[in-house]
């Protein structure tokens, strides 16, 4: 798995992008993360080292500011410090910001199960 060393990291990244993913069981999870699984398998090594290494810097990086890592942050912490990377005046930081967004908005909304509860959803209210 592309993101082995760092899920707890990847996991509040997650939820404070789609706040919802905070109520997913395990098997939610699972599915997210198999749908990012399958959206890197092709991916260049290069790219998912990349990936980690912005987890990495997204965990230590508040430290300066708040004193803690993200992952020790209430929600409104959180938000200001993806918020600051999205808006970043380096063009790579916003680079990978939104590279990481689009990964996890793909694994949360490409679960099977999110797509047949939509699906129902939409049906229900037709």
């Amino acid at each position: 798995m592309p993101l082995d060393p760092a899920p707890a990291i990847f996991r509040a990244v997650v939820s404070t992008i789609v706040p919802e993913a905070g109520e997913l069981d395990a098997n939610g999870w699972q599915d997210l993360l198999g749908v990012i699984e399958a959206l890197l398998r092709d991916r260049p090594e290069s790219l998912k080292r990349q990936l980690r290494m912005f987890l990495g810097a997204i965990q230590w990086l508040p430290v300066i500011r708040y004193g803690r890592p993200f992952t020790r942050l209430n929600a409104a912490a959180r938000t200001r410090v993806l918020t600051h990377l999205q808006n970043d005046r380096i063009q790579k930081v916003r680079v990978g910001f939104w590279g990481l967004r689009t990964l996890v908005l793909a694994g949360y909304y490409g679960r099977p199960t999110w797509r047949t509860s939509a699906a129902l959803e939409f049906h229900d209210a037709s």
